[in-house]
């Protein structure tokens, strides 16, 4: 069994990856969908509102782990404390998750940020100050974190769920 934490700041292309791995038989957990359906439309979410969803994803998550089966999260996990919360959280059931973090050029991700017109949960409206942040911010994952696999961000596909 394998949990794959899908990794990168928003407009990396993690949906579309996600959803590659979805269509390979993994049970995808996204944390952008479960906001959406709690009716959350603006980026970022009170901190209270964050930890409410992943402690939804860390639930569904176990159960999932308890069944077997093969699950990618589809989340920023923009910092290794975000990461590493997911990992103790596996840790008791032996199981190591590997990071695949999205390998994406900043100008790819800007643009397709400003694309956004907030249709659905992979389409959420980013300010171009708030992207510049989640850019500058995020915390590239390392090989001393544990398996790390970098995925082209650049690829696309008909049927991605992100736009």
């Amino acid at each position: 069994m394998t949990v794959v934490l899908m990794c990168g700041p928003a407009g990396a292309g993690k949906s579309t990856a996600a959803a590659r791995l979805e269509r390979d038989g993994y049970v995808r957990l996204a944390f952008d969908e479960r906001a959406w359906e709690l009716g959350h439309r603006d980026h970022p979410l009170p901190a209270t509102v964050a930890a409410a969803v992943h402690a939804d994803l860390h639930a569904t998550l176990l159960a999932l782990v308890a069944e077997g089966r093969d699950v990618v999260v589809d989340s920023s996990f923009w910092s290794r404390a975000s990461r590493d919360a997911y990992r103790e959280l596996l840790a008791p059931a032996g199981i190591v998750p590997v990071v695949h973090v999205l390998d994406t050029p900043r100008e790819v991700v800007l643009a397709r940020l400003a694309r956004r017109t907030g249709e659905g949960p992979h389409d959420v409206p980013v300010r171009p100050d708030r992207a510049l942040a989640y850019l500058d911010g995020f915390e590239r994952p390392t090989p001393d974190e544990g398996p790390l696999v970098v995925v082209d961000g650049t690829l696309r596909a008909s049927g991605d769920v992100s736009g």
